[in-house]
């Protein structure tokens, strides 16, 4: 989750020794067909601009072309550039938890989307106020909210970062001023379809994406003068392609872990999520959204093997050229990006694409969900277009000022700490979903937002006593250790059922 941070603190001297100007106007030139394209489609499925159409696509989305695109807009410009890195640390090991996801997207697939659909939902947080009450529900809608908003607005900083430090600087374009045009871009194409015009500018950018991964390859492959048997044989012998560890229960990447920390990770940051569900609750049918979630569930593994592929490969690059790896994995695919010769200007013009393509599948998606939270969970007025636009609009502002801000403050830690921070916030989330669907006891809704602030304190608590006392560092299951917190505070402060007084 902080991997974001080394991409600020890496300094692509790319510009200083390679970035021509020539090259920099090919790179907007790539980028503006991009947004063309994306234009194209907004206008394409833009025949209706209601609220029906902004938050839930008339409910008429075909599931393949949803599967597909949720595989890109899952996938960040910080994942993009990281997870080829992991790799140097923690060999392949990371499809551990990949299979976890499968478990995971069963489990929303079968368990969550049947009660979304039954109740006809267009913000998932409703659910919370018809089962546990107002306060439940703001209390979801609002963690939502502030996580959703702040991990955003970092992961859209790093590939506004990279394109300023690719593009915009090159051309004395200040900062501030590249940030309100990538924005603006965000607000134009989706102001009017919303998630009606997500759900096919996702399959737009998740193929472009998936081009840009495999022609980097390729390119790493005509580098090494390897066949594609040549690859599947230097994979196979190399130690770097570990997948499983069984054998040291303590180890962060022990197999149970990162299994179980993936099943739940996908539970509660995609079926928890309205960000995730929001395009899946456009299917027809509760059996096309359940197909079109098993689909792309499955889909993350070759996904994933793909860029750690990738890694491996770049790693053997690195040493048949006696090129330092680097310390820090996520430099490995930047590095490769500076280094080459030949191949260079092409790969830059990859790189620029396959980074803006993870990152504003990601970003629209998420701006478009923080819309329909705001108007649905906490103003109440699902069908006031007026307030649906100016909404769209301000939160787009408020993207791009914390964006500026962010880069005004130039404090990684004060960043890092605020990510942190987000991190924590799902936990609640998970608990109180659980506490609503598996059992049956009233709770005291006026006291649900102190427990769900108070679950992180102890989570955070937990974490640092762990780290002085004994050296053990939380990872992925402090989720499930703060779900099982607000879990137990909402049934200490719930009441049974039968003990409700009669109307």
């Amino acid at each position: 989750m902080q991997s974001y941070k080394i991409i600020i603190n890496y300094q692509l001297t790319i510009i200083n020794y390679f970035v021509t100007l020539p090259t920099v106007m090919w790179i907007i030139v790539i980028i503006c067909i991009y947004f063309a394209a994306l234009m194209f489609i907004s206008r394409l499925t833009q025949r209706r601009a209601d609220n029906q159409t902004f938050f839930r696509a008339e409910r008429r989305s075909p599931w393949y072309m949803v599967a597909f695109g949720m595989v890109g807009a899952s996938i960040s410009g910080v994942t993009f550039v990281s997870v080829p890195g992991m790799v140097l640390s923690s060999q392949m090991t990371y499809l551990q938890v990949c299979l976890g996801f499968i478990v995971g997207y069963l489990v929303v697939a079968f368990v969550l989307l049947p009660v979304y659909y039954k109740l006809n939902l267009t913000s998932i947080y409703m659910y919370l106020g018809q089962r546990l009450g107002r306060q439940s529900y703001q209390t979801g809608a609002w963690f939502f909210l502030l996580s959703k908003m702040v991990g955003a607005t970092i992961k859209f900083y790093v590939v506004c970062m990279v394109l300023q430090q690719f593009v915009f600087e090159a051309l004395g374009v200040p900062f501030m001023v590249s940030v309100l045009v990538l924005v603006l871009l965000i607000w134009l194409y989706t102001r009017k379809g919303g998630v009606r015009t997500l759900v096919f500018t996702d399959v737009f950018q998740t193929s472009c994406l998936f081009v840009a991964l495999l022609l980097i390859i390729y390119m790493v492959m005509l580098q090494m003068d390897f066949s594609l048997t040549d690859v599947l044989g230097a994979l196979y012998t190399d130690e770097r392609s570990r997948v499983f560890e069984f054998d040291d229960w303590t180890s962060p990447r022990y197999f149970w872990k990162q299994f179980l920390s993936g099943a739940f990770i996908v539970i509660v940051m995609t079926g928890l999520d309205q960000d995730m569900m929001q395009k899946n609750l456009t299917c027809r049918s509760l059996r096309e959204a359940q197909k079109d979630m098993c689909s792309y569930g499955v889909a993350f593994v070759p996904v994933n093997l793909l860029f750690l592929a990738l890694g491996v490969l770049l790693a053997q690059l690195c040493e048949s050229q006696d090129v330092a790896l680097p310390a820090k994995g996520d430099e490995l695919l930047p590095l490769y990006v500076e280094h080459t010769s030949s191949f260079f200007h092409i790969t830059s013009y990859l790189f620029v694409l396959g980074i803006v393509a993870a990152s504003f599948s990601s970003a629209d998606s998420a701006l478009t969900s923080l819309t329909t939270s705001y108007c649905v969970d906490i103003k109440g007025r699902a069908h006031d277009e007026q307030l649906r636009k100016r909404s769209h609009l301000i939160i787009c502002l408020l993207f791009a000022v914390m964006i500026i801000v962010f880069h005004l403050l130039n404090n990684k830690s004060l960043i890092d700490a605020i990510y942190t921070i987000v991190s924590y916030t799902y936990g609640p989330l998970l608990g109180l979903f659980v506490f609503g669907l598996f059992t049956k006891r009233l709770v005291n809704d006026r006291w649900t937002p102190v427990v769900c602030v108070i679950s992180p304190c102890f989570c955070y608590a937990i974490d640092s006593m762990a780290q002085m006392l004994w050296g053990y560092h939380f990872g992925y299951e402090l989720l499930m250790v703060n779900g099982l917190l607000t879990f137990l505070g909402l049934w200490l402060l719930s009441r049974s059922a039968e003990c409700q007084s009669p109307s």
